[in-house]
């Protein structure tokens, strides 16, 4: 590689190389203390696109000291301070065009640089460093060329470093602005940021780390804000209650604690039994089940329970105190001696001894007046025992935490319902009769907006006569479930009264249109919350005519015995609870053996492609020789639905005719 500048977190230059200079043609008098913006050219990736604070690797444009503009590939590193870093390192990928492994520009450049910088060789022994090392505190005095990480950096958790720069080295992921505290005297309160990033050679494969540690002592509440920050953005806007609650714990693990764990009290959002049906004893009951746990051991030896599994604790211990008082328990020294709680828990005590465990915060996770269960933060190879200043950073970490964590155990409780719902309403065995063979798949949406109002139905009428239909109600959730389940139960009353198709979706337009007017509620912002897509067929086997009518829904396909497939030439309409009542009854003969196919839109529509290519795909997905129905669903959805998580709920219904003469259908 050669590195080629470093830029300020103002976007000024402040380090130049020959490897720059060779590149852009700029001696260093022209550009050092200059915006880095005069290095990029107008039409390609401006500095708020390459300085973002993440790193960002690509091919750009570049303007050159004479004038011209020629594309690079240039690789920009985030140097962190904890605090949205102190500049960023720029340089190119490939071989140096100075001899050695690694080049004199490295002299130049960070020779003199405001922070201690490391280059360790994939066994992590020193192999270059610059001379601020010598006067940070966290370093021994006087390092060596081939001395080992933990002989080099004086710290209190040695472990952690050579754990830390193994994962850098073997994933690639930079590992950014985690506390590291030095091995001085009691008391001293003195911390640095250090940042670990792998560097690659032109084959790719790992040279070594380069570490960079920084002093910021003098600005503790910066570091603090920085871990809110990133825990923020990490567990965010998750509605997986196991995801957001592993996020937590891996986000202050090691910079806070070295093992981390996250209880909740509630089993049904994570479709667990119901914590009271588990068996109890005098001594230990199930108080929580674990939904994050994290440690600076890759093996996670501290923990006695792995994720998803219910957690025993002693009736009387710190862990229930904090379920019952909602108040932190804060035990910087860990008491192990005789009589205290732990002599009920000796497997617990065992784990503490054998890992070295000595310093305890457990802080209650609560929202809008709900106990949620309880984060447990714990140092170990770590020997500085936790702080009041800790306490109050571990508090303000859960009770963020606590509002998503809130948010995703609400949606996931609504899911299950809706699902529930959803599965007790629609069809549990679909029959066509003598007059056709059924088959069909339904898969909910399972995207944020929750769970859809899909449904389809097979209902058999007076003189051997079917009717087929499938619909979509507006919105999601549990909500949007009810509302399927009422429809459902019209479109089965008025197909028993033998209603034509147009008729039928017209009364169910009047029908949801008078519960409006009864119910302003049901308005937001003039969009009626009451409404559906629907299509609606009666097939009769006698005269093979089929008879439909649209409510804003898409087509439905007929495959010929062939395998040939036409789209049916069915007005859409408008759709339910509109008002309009603009319905059109078409009628189509259907040969024997055919097979009609009925779907929502999720099954064609993806945010990445329009209607009629959803079409187009779900005509050559019906076209496939196949013979069994079953088969034909599991096919087309094979074929139109991606493996990533679907932004809508999926009905398909298929129905094909049967020969009228029973004893021909073999």
């Amino acid at each position: 590689m050669d590195i080629l500048l470093v830029v300020d977190a103002d976007l000024r230059v402040t380090a130049w190389t020959g490897g720059a200079e060779r590149l852009w043609g700029y001696p260093a008098d022209e550009v050092i203390h200059r915006s880095v913006a005069r290095l990029l050219a107008p039409d390609g990736p401006g500095p708020a696109e390459l300085f973002a604070g993440s790193p960002w690797s690509g091919r750009t444009r570049i303007s050159h000291g004479d004038g011209r503009e020629t594309a690079a590939t240039l690789r920009v590193s985030p140097l962190h301070d904890g605090d949205g870093g102190i500049g960023w390192l720029v340089w190119a990928p490939g071989p140096s065009a100075r001899p050695g492994p690694y080049p004199a520009a490295l002299e130049a450049l960070f020779g003199h640089a405001p922070v201690s910088m490391v280059i360790w060789d994939r066994d992590l022994r020193c192999v270059w460093f610059n001379d601020s090392v010598q006067h940070r505190e966290i370093f021994r005095t006087g390092p060596e060329l081939g001395g080992y990480v933990t002989d080099l950096i004086d710290t209190r958790h040695p472990a952690f470093l050579e754990s830390a720069m193994a994962h850098v080295l073997e994933t690639g992921v930079p590992l950014l602005g985690h506390e590291l505290w030095p091995a001085a005297a009691e008391g001293d309160d003195r911390y640095f940021w250090v940042s670990f990033i792998r560097l690659e050679g032109p084959d790719g494969l790992p040279l070594g780390v380069c570490s960079v540690v920084m002093n910021v002592s003098e600005r503790p509440e910066q570091g603090r804000s920085s871990l809110l920050s990133e825990a923020e953005n990490r567990i965010g806007a998750n509605l997986d209650p196991m995801a957001a609650a592993q996020e937590l714990a891996e986000t202050v693990v090691p910079r806070l604690a070295d093992y981390v764990t996250v209880d909740l009290a509630d089993a049904i959002p994570l479709g667990k039994e119901p914590l009271e049906h588990l068996r109890s004893t005098d001594t230990r009951i199930p108080g929580f089940y674990r939904a994050g746990v994290a440690s600076i051991h890759s093996d996670l030896r501290e923990s006695l329970w792995r994720r998803g599994t219910p957690v025993y604790v002693p009736p009387t211990s710190p862990f229930t105190a904090v379920l019952h008082s909602r108040a932190s328990h804060f035990e910087p020294i860990l008491d192990t001696s005789p009589g205290t709680w732990l002599d009920n828990d000796p497997d617990r005590a065992r784990v503490i001894h054998a890992t070295g465990m000595h310093s305890l915060m457990i802080v209650p996770l609560q929202a809008r007046g709900s106990m949620l269960g309880i984060a447990v933060f714990v140092r170990t190879e770590n020997q500085v025992p936790f702080t009041r200043a800790d306490l109050v950073l571990a508090e303000d970490l859960a009770k963020r935490a606590s509002l998503s964590l809130d948010n995703a155990l609400r949606y996931t409780r609504e899911r299950t319902a809706a699902l529930a719902l959803q599965r007790d309403l629609l069809p549990h065995h679909l029959s066509g009769g003598d007059a056709v063979e059924v088959a069909s798949r339904y898969l909910p949406s399972d995207t944020h907006g929750g769970v859809g109002g899909d449904w389809f139905d097979v209902i058999t009428m007076p003189g051997g006569r079917v009717a087929l239909v499938v619909g979509d109600c507006i919105g999601h959730g549990i909500n949007a479930a009810a509302t399927m389940g009422r429809l459902r139960t019209v479109v089965r009353t008025l197909t028993k009264v033998g209603t034509p198709p147009d008729e039928l979706l017209t009364l169910m337009d009047e029908l949801v249109v008078e519960e409006l007017a009864h119910d302003p509620a049901d308005y937001d912002s003039a969009i009626p919350n009451i409404g559906a897509t629907c299509l609606y067929m009666v097939y009769d086997p006698a005269t093979r005519r089929c008879t439909m009518a649209s409510a804003g829904h898409p087509p439905p396909a007929i495959i010929s015995p062939d395998r040939s497939v036409e789209f049916a030439d069915v007005h859409p309409g408008t759709p339910i609870g509109v008002g309009l009542g603009t319905f059109e009854q078409v009628e189509t003969y259907v040969a024997e053996a055919s097979v009609l196919a009925l779907y929502s839109d999720g099954l064609i529509e993806t945010r990445h492609s329009d209607i009629d290519a959803g079409l187009e795909r779900l005509r050559i997905a019906l076209g496939c020789p196949v013979a069994a129905l079953d088969d034909v669903c599991a096919s087309v959805i094979d074929a139109l639905v991606s493996e990533g998580p679907s932004d809508d709920d999926i009905a398909l219904l298929l129905a094909r005719t049967l020969p009228a003469d029973p004893t021909a259908r073999g």
